[in-house]
């Protein structure tokens, strides 16, 4: 555990003029859009309708893929979800990243799970590193007024 927090610590300390300090009351789409590696997240929450529901009151813990993340995915696929026709699809492949309520890095316990937004549970692997399913947390603890950011290396997918 103490490696464990030793390691998000450092990968804070390395995300961290990424993330001016304290964000200064900007809620968590403020937040990553001041960041400037979430612009395809933002887009697709923006395609979704979900900006107005991530920049209200709160709080939520918010599993951020940046846009490497969505590069990663197969050609064609952020593309495609996009289309209006395949909103419901993305609401549901994004709601999969935020669970209510704040989770810090120091409330997560190796095969700890928690239901998200869009329904089905996530689960945390905490080792040398913290995963999300099958996405590593690669900065933690990201903080807004509405909530917290953990930043992941890949999209995860609802069970379809």
């Amino acid at each position: 555990m103490k490696r464990t927090i030793l390691a998000l610590t450092a990968s804070v300390a390395l995300a961290g003029p990424a993330f001016a300090d304290a964000h200064g009351g900007m809620d968590i789409v403020d937040t990553a859009a001041d960041a400037g590696t979430f612009t395809t997240l933002l887009a697709a929450a923006e395609a979704a309708g979900l900006v107005d529901t991530l920049k209200g009151e709160g709080p939520f813990t918010v599993f951020a893929p940046t846009d490497e993340a969505f590069a990663a995915l197969p050609e064609g696929t952020v593309d495609t979800l996009l289309m209006p026709e395949n909103q419901d699809q993305l609401v549901s492949i994004l709601t999969y990243h935020v669970v209510p309520g704040a989770v810090m890095s120091t409330d997560l316990s190796d095969g700890m799970t928690a239901e998200t937004v869009e329904g089905d549970p996530v689960t945390f692997t905490v080792g040398d590193s913290v995963m999300v399913n099958d996405a590593t947390v690669v900065a933690a603890d990201i903080e807004a007024s509405n909530g917290v950011i953990h930043v992941i290396d890949s999209v995860i997918m609802p069970p379809m």
